[in-house]
């Protein structure tokens, strides 16, 4: 019975070995590229592409978009960058390098005839799209094969650029990775009310099929440096960029949204001496109603905050009648800001980004259904009504 015993522990150990083995299809991490970040702009052939047109290295094609590639550190060509004057060096942590073309998945394929490392996708961060190449081109066309492809994860981030992608993907602190650096701001939005929520290729797919309008946060660059700057409009017909929101729009569209975000507001008191409300709770309600073929909204919002900067000299105490008065100032400044961005959204590019429409698909599925083909029009001619109330709950650590 000893062999017996002995070919059944034999099995065993086979089978072990069997679950311990190596991924066959693997790939290891130092023999490829991987790109962080991903770049489309109106198209300007590189030096390089120049060169090869002129020695007649071409391919056919339409010069329709310049993609840009960021690739991660540790996997920097090794050899000359694709364009001269690019940032690849050896203090460098990323490296950016450009091709042009018609279409993104040729692109791809034709950096391998430039670089001794395929490109893979499965760790892109961020992608930015230049305002000039999304007023052209539907951004459906220019994201399809980024939609299609495995490599490519959803969660990834989609941002606009009122300059080149090229510059937002470029920064003067080589020792940042900018794919990095602009996800990362994105976090800051439990701070301010002038950053959106994150825009996922996810997220943006979902409002691509439903045929909905919506926004993308806008990053601007200066001598190497990024800023978040308002929002481009999109409409959900074409999917082109149609307009744009400004920092003040983003504050009133923050008190219309369901999501709760920091924020502050600012006024002045009758001396004339700056004041300061920053938000700590927020609470919106949005009511529709529907009579016959009219459709209206009404906006309730309710915030609680801290009275944190009050430049009066000399101090006064900051309760009753003088209290009351600043939350009065700080709800009316609210109240405008909603105006402002809502006469923007129904009157000049007339489409729904504040999810209005979603409320009343939740609320009244039955009106949803008979309005959704055409809710942009429809919501341009609704009526809404908006009443912001805002208390005062701390002073902040002041002792009087």
């Amino acid at each position: 019975m000893r062999w017996v015993h002995r070919v059944g522990c034999s099995i065993i150990v086979m089978a072990l070995l069997l679950t311990i083995t190596g991924c066959w299809s693997s790939r290891e991490i130092e023999d490829l590229s991987v790109y962080l970040g991903l770049g489309i702009d109106t198209p300007r052939e590189t030096p390089l592409e120049k060169y090869l047109t002129k020695e007649g290295a071409e391919y056919p094609k339409q010069n329709n978009i310049t993609a840009t590639v960021q690739i991660a550190p540790g996997n920097v060509k090794s050899t000359k960058s694709a364009e001269e004057g690019s940032n690849t060096s050896d203090k460098s942590s990323y490296s950016n390098e450009q091709l042009t073309g018609d279409s993104l998945l040729q692109i791809f394929r034709h950096f391998a005839l430039l670089r001794d490392r395929p490109l893979i996708g499965h760790h892109l961060k961020v992608i930015v799209i230049s305002k000039d190449v999304a007023k052209k081109y539907r951004l459906d066309q220019l994201l399809d094969f980024v939609l299609r492809d495995n490599d490519i994860r959803l969660n990834c981030l989609v941002l606009l650029s009122h300059e080149r992608a090229l510059d937002v993907l470029t920064l003067k602190d080589q020792s940042q990775i900018p794919a990095f650096y602009l996800t990362g701001m994105v976090n800051n939005s439990y701070l301010i009310n002038k950053i959106l929520e994150p825009m996922t290729l996810a997220k943006l797919d979902a409002k691509l099929k439903a045929g909905s309008s919506f926004l993308l946060q806008n990053v601007i660059s200066f001598d190497g440096d990024d800023k978040f700057s308002g929002a481009g409009i999109f409409s959900g017909k074409t999917t082109k960029y149609i307009g744009a929101l400004s920092q003040t729009d983003l504050e009133g569209l923050a008190w219309i949204n369901l999501q709760s975000r920091g924020g502050i507001v600012k006024t002045y008191n009758k001396e004339g001496y700056t004041v300061v409300y920053e938000t700590k709770k927020n609470k919106t309600t949005i009511t529709p109603t529907v009579r016959g073929q009219d459709i209206s909204f009404h906006v309730n919002v309710e915030s609680e905050g801290w009275l944190m900067e009050d430049w009066i000299i000399p101090e006064t105490e900051e309760k009753g009648a003088y209290l009351k008065e600043l939350e009065k100032d700080f709800a009316d400044i609210a109240e405008q800001q909603i105006e402002q961005v809502l006469h923007k959204l129904q009157r000049t590019y007339k489409v729904d980004v504040a999810d209005f429409g979603e409320v009343l698909r939740i609320k009244e599925p039955k009106v949803w259904k008979q309005v959704k083909d055409n809710w942009d029009e429809v919501f341009s001619e609704s009526k809404i009504t908006y009443k912001v109330k805002v208390k005062v709950t701390s002073r902040g650590s002041s002792t009087k």
